[in-house]
């Protein structure tokens, strides 16, 4: 085995454990900013005054689900830049309604509501458990935010036997508000269970001692309990819930710790890319802007500041299914372990131009990097990423890249294990980029 491929085995193994441990965006910030501490990174709070210098290494996070992390260099940042790797912390689910429970033949269920453009159908016959933020009242009258996570399966969608519906196999649509409600319990009286209740037992079972008068609210998420793995006759796939996108948020935060010291560098993980980005803590929103400004101050510094800045946004691009080959354009499908994708669009629904396309591409030449391209067929839609977003927002030079995946937006995704590694190794040597003439 290689050294790469060793590399990529740690980076896998550590993605895995980070995905399973990240059921929300909640969590995904709670492990990336302890990955932060650890390596010695120096927490910021909005509300503080900072003094940050040069050779620091900071972070901050906004709302427990967005977060920022930037190591600075030994010059002025109106002078080098910053090399920026983007990407989201949510995932297509299904979120908790505020008034959930419902009894029905004496099953008690819980209202939910898509999030994002999910792909329904594989959400039902599947072990769910439910995790996210909770903010209590403790017998003091203060209001407390806690995370919470029942780590088990509590919930379940059954799907309609073959027998009362034979079209199953031929047309299956799904009522997000009729189909989805999943079983929670079965009630022994004419009321449904308390669900709050159950949100007071397992937080106290989590942390023992801990006082909660009364649960007020929650952003709350079903998960698929089945935790991510290495699958295929040769483990050449990763198959889990959220790849799309913590994987770029786990390479990210590795590149950023791992890769060799150079010009100031930056990761940013928004929240809500998947409902529009538009949030105090989104893509759209001031988080990232407000950053920038207080580490360049003046007007003018901040404008050379990202004159000078490249960005890189990460988010998983569709790979070429073998059983639907023809949803690609024949000449921009990306296979499975071959590499990072450059996504371009003509309408801007991704940020890439011919100048940042031909810094990835020499990077990645030099890096020994396999580099792959993806376009959109020109009879449908095209999605889009946090790129055009924040090049739109800020003005920095922006590049969409991202590793190609099956099943993007379904509750288990599929990507190829050798990926990781190629974009790691692409992320370290652009972080790493000392600039130049353009």
């Amino acid at each position: 085995m290689s050294e790469h491929d060793k590399d990529t085995s740690r980076l896998n193994a550590g993605l895995i454990d980070f995905i399973h441990r990240s059921p929300t965006p909640f969590h995904a910030t709670a492990n990336l900013r302890a990955q932060l501490l650890d390596a010695g990174f120096e927490e910021l709070r909005e509300a503080d005054a900072w003094n940050t210098h040069a050779g620091g290494r900071y972070f901050v996070t906004r709302n427990g689900s967005s977060i920022i992390a930037f190591a600075l260099g030994e010059q002025p940042l109106a002078e080098t830049g910053l090399r920026m790797v983007g990407a989201h912390t949510d995932s297509p689910c299904l979120r908790v309604k505020p008034q959930p429970e419902t009894l029905r033949h004496g099953y008690t269920q819980l209202g939910v509501e898509v999030y994002g453009g999910a792909l329904l159908n594989p959400w039902f016959d599947r072990d769910l458990s439910i995790a996210g933020r909770i903010s209590y009242r403790d017998p003091n009258g203060q209001l407390h935010n806690l995370l919470v996570d029942f780590k088990r399966p509590v919930a379940i969608i059954p799907s309609l036997a073959i027998h009362l519906d034979r079209d199953a196999n031929k047309s299956r649509s799904v009522n997000a508000q009729t189909d989805l409600p999943p079983i929670l319990m079965q009630s022994d009286d004419d009321k449904p269970g308390d669900f709050r209740q159950l949100l007071k037992d397992t937080a106290r079972e989590q942390q023992p001692g801990l006082d909660i008068d009364d649960v007020l609210e929650f952003e709350l998420s079903l998960y698929d309990c089945q935790p991510p793995a290495l699958v295929g006759a040769r483990q050449q796939f990763i198959a889990g819930a959220r790849l799309d996108n913590l994987l770029s948020c786990f390479v990210g935060l590795r590149a950023l710790l791992d890769g060799e010291a150079g010009p100031a560098r930056m990761l940013v993980c928004n929240d809500h890319e998947e409902v529009g980005s538009t949030s105090a803590s989104g893509a759209d929103g001031p988080f990232l802007k407000s950053v920038l400004q207080r580490l360049c101050p003046q007007p003018e510094t901040l404008a050379r500041c990202i004159d000078r800045s490249w960005l890189i946004s990460a988010d998983n691009a569709h790979g070429i299914h073998p059983n639907y080959a023809d949803r690609h354009d024949a000449q921009h499908g990306p296979l499975l372990n071959r590499g990072p994708v450059i996504k371009t669009n003509a309408s801007q629904r991704y940020a890439t131009n011919s100048e940042t396309a031909g810094l990835f591409r020499l990077l990645c030449e030099q890096a020994g990097i396999p580099v792959q391209s993806f376009v959109v067929r020109s009879d449908m839609a095209c999605g889009s990423t946090i790129g055009p977003i924040t090049a739109g927002n800020i003005g920095v030079r922006t590049l969409d890249v991202g590793v190609p995946t099956f099943a993007m937006h379904s509750i288990r995704e599929l990507a190829g294990s050798r990926d990781t590694g190629h974009l790691h190794r692409a992320l370290c040597a652009f972080l790493a980029w000392p600039g130049g003439n353009r």
